[in-house]
């Protein structure tokens, strides 16, 4: 039983990645398998990822994963019959330096920077994940973006994530 909607879940995933959904899925599950990835390259180098490490770069360049559909796919593993619980958490890539980077924002940060004030600049990404026990020690993200979108102000942006969801 559990092994069919298993079948069935990795099934309909592969349907909603869209252009590239061979290499992206066994990217996936590379993802999934490798305890320690440093690169890109790294990955490639995982048994359930056929190809060579180039083809990495193009599937992340040609996918277009169907993102609401497999959104619902998501939310329709997680129990009804249970309380749920979400978790929300924000991070900050630090990016000081790079000067051409587009759409770089203030965000907070817990390292601080020159007259001891707790902000960078870089891009800020937010994530809601499900927990799906009340005791272990992982979670399922539901949704990992940036929250700075293009033409909007950076509260906007976080409010457009946010009532996505």
């Amino acid at each position: 039983m559990k092994c069919a909607k298993l079948k069935d879940f990795r099934q309909a995933a592969y349907n909603h990645l869209g252009r590239a959904h061979d290499v992206t899925f066994e990217l996936t599950d590379a993802i999934l398998l490798t305890r320690n990835a440093y690169s890109l390259a790294d990955l490639s180098l995982s048994p359930v990822f056929r190809r060579k490490w180039p083809s990495i770069y193009e599937a992340l360049q040609d996918s277009r994963p169907q993102r609401q559909k497999l959104m619902q796919l998501y939310i329709k593993q997680v129990p009804t019959q249970e309380r749920l619980l979400l978790v929300g958490d924000h991070t900050a890539w630090s990016r000081p330096d790079a000067v051409t980077l587009q759409e770089r924002t203030i965000e907070h940060s817990s390292v601080t920077v020159g007259g001891n004030k707790p902000i960078t600049v870089g891009h800020g990404y937010s994530t809601i994940a499900w927990i799906p026990e009340d005791s272990g020690s992982w979670a399922l993200p539901l949704r990992h973006e940036r929250s700075f979108q293009l033409g909007k102000s950076n509260t906007e942006g976080n409010l457009a994530t946010t009532t996505s969801v």
